[in-house]
């Protein structure tokens, strides 16, 4: 499996932005950040309003926290592409990076 660096040159291949967003405060991200040893795109905030990014996406659950989920944004602002998947599973990458070719 490439690594986030090698995946990251990838996705500039592609004219993309990776972001991670989450609920949690920054200093609980900068924490599990730090936890897996850093990552190496940015990781925002949706802690206040708590949730309300993804709740506009549809994957905030009622209980508070956030679905797993992948969204592909082309450049006009249009979803494109959507992968919800259990909080435990990782997302198959290669699957982002054939939904990023179909963008051309």
């Amino acid at each position: 499996m490439p690594s986030y660096e090698e995946n990251l040159s990838r996705f500039e291949g592609y004219d993309a932005q990776v972001v991670g967003i989450s609920i949690d405060s920054k200093h609980a991200n900068l924490a599990w950040s730090k936890s897996l040893g850093g990552i190496s795109y940015p990781l925002l905030s949706d802690f206040y309003p708590h949730g309300a990014v993804a709740e506009r996406y549809g994957v905030l659950r009622k209980e508070g926290m956030a679905e797993r989920a992948i969204f592909i944004i082309d450049k006009q602002g249009k979803i494109r592409y959507i992968d919800v998947h259990d909080i435990g599973e990782q997302p198959d990458e290669e699957q982002i990076f054939d939904e990023l070719r179909k963008l051309g």
